[in-house]
């Protein structure tokens, strides 16, 4: 989360007039998160999420989302669910930018994560992809190979100010992906977070209380969404390898959903593929960040580490399960 976008006094009682919440209390930014402006409501009725979409958010794929936080809601998943107006409507818009309101998720997220952190992720994000399953609208991954091409073209002139060397070891890294990466039917598919960092899961008395910003939720490979959790939760700040968090979180996911031998398989793959993404859009970020937003882009290198890890990775063993 983060802010991009001011929103006026005026602006925003003009806004908050299509809801029946009552007065509006307070209206604070939120400076985590790089993608999309977002404010914590205070209203008479409580308190509120309001989020004006920016940056990569395609406006025509905002029902997608919005209409996925609802499904996952009613199927026991705790997650936002979108705030409507008297019109009927969660989608409108605000200073020239399609905006949305949800509720709010009581919880913190962890600071640090541990090994119980791990393990309770597992089994929400499992209990995520089991619900998602019936959720009947597609979304395709944007920020899969394609999308990844893409953000090089855009970042590659930029990257040998990260690091020496790292526009040609991107490239290479692209080439090996396109040709190993997995058929569209060869692993399980189905709705995936795509996007679980520690500060989008809440946490209350050491138990998952909230999963937040589903605004990177395709449809794609379920063990690719595991091992975006791998590379989020499980290396530590100095940038080791954490097998035990690694082997809680899969454990635990397990035991909701088995993985199948395809899945387990092909991990390591997924793993880099994950480092990758991530890598791509933290240098884009990098370089493309406005001046004066209040937020703070994250260094790209973390993932380059990341990345280097995986390559060296055989099989599942080194995550944690044989």
């Amino acid at each position: 989360m983060a802010v991009y976008t001011e929103v006026s006094d005026e602006d925003l009682q003009a806004f908050a007039a299509a809801y029946d919440f009552g007065e509006v209390v307070s209206c604070k930014g939120i400076a985590e998160g790089v993608e999309n402006s977002n404010y914590m409501l205070q209203t008479a009725k409580g308190p509120f999420i309001l989020t004006l979409y920016e940056k990569r958010v395609n406006p025509k794929e905002l029902p997608f989302f919005l209409g996925l936080m609802e499904h996952l809601a009613a199927a026991g998943v705790r997650c936002p669910v979108p705030l409507k107006g008297r019109d009927g409507q969660a989608l409108r818009t605000l200073c020239d930018k399609p905006a949305a309101i949800v509720s709010f998720l009581n919880g913190i997220s962890p600071r640090r994560t541990t090994a119980d952190h791990c393990a309770e992720l597992g089994k929400a994000l499992a209990e995520l992809h089991q619900a998602g399953m019936s959720y009947r609208v597609k979304r395709a991954n944007s920020l899969s190979l394609a999308g990844w091409k893409e953000l090089y073209a855009k970042s590659a002139d930029s990257a040998e100010s990260i690091e020496t060397g790292l526009r040609a070891r991107l490239a290479e890294e692209l080439d090996d992906l396109s040709q190993a990466w997995p058929a569209t039917d060869a692993l399980p598919n189905g709705v995936i977070h795509a996007d679980l960092f520690p500060d989008n899961v809440f946490f209350r008395d050491g138990k998952c209380s909230g999963l937040i910003d589903f605004y990177f939720a395709c449809n794609d490979f379920l063990a690719y969404d595991i091992v975006v959790c791998l590379n989020a939760w499980c290396f530590e700040a100095d940038g080791a390898f954490n097998i035990t968090k690694a082997n809680r979180l899969l454990s635990s996911y397990q035991t909701v959903r088995r993985l199948t031998p395809a899945e387990k398989l092909a991990m390591p793959l997924l793993a880099r593929g994950a480092a990758l993404r991530f890598l791509l859009t933290r240098l884009y970020d990098w370089v493309n960040t406005p001046a004066g937003a209040l937020v703070k882009p994250k260094d790209p290198r973390e993932y380059l580490h990341k990345l280097n890890f995986h390559r060296r990775v055989t099989d599942i063993g080194a995550y944690g399960l044989s």
